[in-house]
């Protein structure tokens, strides 16, 4: 058996599945992408393997993403890629962890149970739930125990969660369902509507990391882009350049530029006056898109910091939540609403 304790914290994200092992920190770090034989029903591959046949499988073959805008759309493959990262982490014992998992703000009670049903079908003993803006804060060692108030924005790939934090808790908290898979998506639109060029998620994903920006740079970059041609059918490549990627990625930047100051609007001037003075913290991997601290600066007037190890936040948080979790309330009602993690 392994030599860490059986207690796991996951973000079950969109895009990632990283989960932090107590004792040992992160573990497994995975693409929520599932490869499936339709004919039997087998699953063929997990994780990066079955990402990189995102678009190439032959038709007996599909490799699909069982989450989608943070919660579950396949509840069946959810469950058996959970499982299987079970399994990974644990090899050949025969551990039944307690585990914390990390969900959007914006759940619905339906979609908590489903969850909770989930890890304990995958083989988890006990499951806790901790809301994503207090675990990303968490993850960040913001120190929001004292009556100070936060903001963390947490821009995972379903749903960007945004919380303002005092005194071990959420003040106030929500969610949209705009985040890093809508960027990709802006990213394929554009290119059809422009440039007349057909690209998937993965060529995408793949431009936006290489030169998305959602802020004007002094120098701009560029990338070569190959796709399909629209028109003909056949192979064709372009230059894309961060320039187009600013007018590309502009609405779904801008969309939750407006859900921060929605959250603003409806937090306490005191609490306002602390954010003011605190900054805001990015977290997640959307956070990491160039510019996008510069943005939120910009149109907040607050000043607006990325999070050391941005995409890792939320699991880290997780795994700090596991010191409380003989005080937390296990199914679906979510621990963070109840402050439970007050001394």
């Amino acid at each position: 058996m392994s030599i860490f304790s059986k207690d796991l914290g996951i973000d079950l994200g969109t895009s990632n599945v990283v989960v932090y092992a107590e004792g040992k920190g992160i573990v497994l770090r995975e693409p929520s992408v599932v490869a499936v034989d339709k004919n039997t029903g087998k699953i063929l591959k997990v994780g990066a393997a079955a990402k990189n046949m995102l678009g190439r499988t032959p038709g007996n073959v599909v490799a699909m993403r069982p989450l989608r805008e943070g919660v579950v759309s396949d509840y069946e493959l959810t469950q058996r890629m959970l499982a299987e990262f079970f399994r990974q982490i644990f090899k050949f014992s025969f551990v039944k962890p307690r585990v914390v998992i990390a969900v959007p703000s914006g759940i619905t009670s339906i979609e908590e149970r489903a969850v909770v049903q989930i890890a304990q079908e995958a083989g988890a003993r006990r499951v806790y739930l901790i809301e994503e803006p207090l675990a990303a804060a968490l993850g960040t060692s913001l120190g929001f125990d004292g009556p100070d108030g936060h903001m963390v924005v947490d821009i995972g790939g379903g749903t960007t969660d945004v919380g303002v934090l005092t005194l071990n808790g959420l003040a106030n908290s929500a969610s949209i369902k705009v985040a890093g898979d809508n960027f990709d998506e802006a990213i394929i639109r554009y290119l059809r509507k422009k440039y007349g060029l057909i690209v998937g998620q993965t060529i995408a994903e793949e431009a936006k990391i290489s030169v998305g920006t959602v802020y004007e740079r002094k120098e701009p970059v560029e990338t070569t882009v190959k796709g399909r041609d629209f028109k003909t059918g056949l192979p064709r490549e372009i230059s894309l350049s961060s320039t187009d990627m600013l007018e590309a990625l502009r609405r779904p930047a801008h969309q939750i530029i407006e859900k921060i100051l929605a959250v603003l609007e409806q937090t306490t001037p005191e609490l306002v006056a602390d954010i003011a003075r605190n900054g805001i913290v990015l977290t997640g991997g959307g956070a990491q898109l160039w510019g996008m601290d510069k943005l939120i600066t910009e149109r907040t007037g607050m000043r607006c910091t990325v999070a050391d190890d941005a995409d890792s936040c939320v699991a880290y948080g997780c795994g700090k939540s596991l010191s409380w979790i003989n005080r937390m309330q296990e199914g679906p009602i979510n621990f963070a609403r109840r402050k439970l993690l007050k001394e």
